[in-house]
């Protein structure tokens, strides 16, 4: 009967032997018995340095020895123990990329990303030809927000693997952040092509079109993710604005109103339809929007800004002026969170006069 003991005595020598071939390589090729020069520079090797030959060897084989007890150690949830194993391995060798591509993975696991990104890179140093740890990378870096090295490794994963989606949407988006747009529509393209059925790149798409102010095009795409994705809230907010900023005003109402039904925590959506109300004219109902935009998050000075413009438009009814001063007032909330608002600087200080 095969104890747990013998199975991971068994595990670690099938593991030890799998690494040690992946670090040491085939057995390199004997030079030919009619080639004196080979054979006197293969002399020359054996004579002047064997001592420090054995050594780097021994140091390899140790190395591998705690690779194999980190992987156990992971697989048993050790992770601290594995990592230490994992920098005892490193220290005897510095250049073994398998180590550094397992000391990522663990990292990445606890959500230690800054440090996961810097084992990842060195994995790639190792082995340019890794496409998981370029990808890994890529994926650590982009939620830390460190973009621009995200976009590096994100596009090395697709140099190495060209028809891989990931690698591709995760270019698209971090490309976007950097707002270089033609690179991130040639990515985002792309993944659309590797995989129709995702949402991600429509939603892309239409964020990239909205930048390039292409509002017709970007209602397109945000309804193509609509069809795939279902009633996602993220998206129909954005169809919203796109439909907003095309001046298609109860278009939007409509959806932010189903929006605000699924979840009526939806600062966003609350934000958006007080401008959709205004611009049809139904300030009443864009008060009450823009109040409930502000309860939910008291920092959106563009929820501030619009409550203001409300109780302004409120206030030429019948000049009234304890509504112009709340105005006035969410104006000056507005100007405290957002200081670079020069158009409501002067409108500020045209009415507080």
């Amino acid at each position: 009967m095969l104890t747990a003991q013998k199975y991971w005595g068994l595990c670690s020598i099938i593991a030890f032997s799998f690494v040690l071939l992946a670090v040491t390589g085939c057995e390199a090729p004997q030079p030919s018995p009619t080639d004196p020069n080979a054979l006197m520079d293969q002399a020359d090797i054996d004579v002047e340095m064997p001592e420090a030959v054995a050594t780097i060897e021994e140091q390899r084989n140790r190395a591998v020895g705690f690779y194999v007890d980190a992987m156990m150690l992971n697989d048993l949830n050790n992770r601290e123990d594995a990592i230490r194993k994992l920098n005892r391995a490193l220290e005897l060798d510095p250049h073994f990329a398998l180590a550094y591509s397992l000391k990522g993975d663990i990292l990445q696991g606890m959500e230690k990303y800054e440090d996961s990104a810097d084992a990842y890179e060195k994995a790639t140093e190792m082995d340019p030809w890794s496409f998981k740890d370029f990808f890994n990378l890529g994926k650590v870096t982009q939620i830390i927000k460190q973009f621009a090295r995200a976009v590096k490794a994100y596009v090395a994963a697709c140099n190495l693997e060209p028809e891989h989606y990931g690698a591709h949407i995760g270019a698209a988006q971090c490309y976007y952040e950097l707002k270089e747009y033609d690179n991130s529509m040639s990515y985002a393209t792309k993944a659309k092509e590797l995989d129709p059925e995702k949402a991600d790149p429509e939603q892309l798409l239409g964020d990239l079109f909205e930048a390039q102010k292409n509002h017709p095009e970007a209602i397109n795409a945000y309804r193509r993710a609509l069809e795939l994705e279902g009633n996602n809230p993220e998206i129909m907010v954005s169809l919203a604005r796109a439909y907003l900023r095309s001046g298609r005003y109860s278009s939007a109402k409509e959806l932010l109103t189903d929006v605000i039904i699924a979840d009526d925590n939806n600062g966003m959506a609350h934000q958006y339809l007080g401008f959709a109300q205004l611009k049809l004219k139904d300030t009443q109902a864009a008060i009450a929007s823009y109040k409930r935009a502000v309860e939910i998050d008291d920092n959106d000075w563009m929820a501030h800004k619009g409550l203001g413009v409300a109780y302004m438009l409120m206030s030429m009814k019948d000049n009234n002026q304890q509504l112009r001063a709340l105005a006035t007032e969410q104006w000056g909330i507005s100007l405290q969170i957002k200081e670079d608002q020069p158009r409501l600087k002067e409108l500020l200080d045209r009415y507080t006069k």
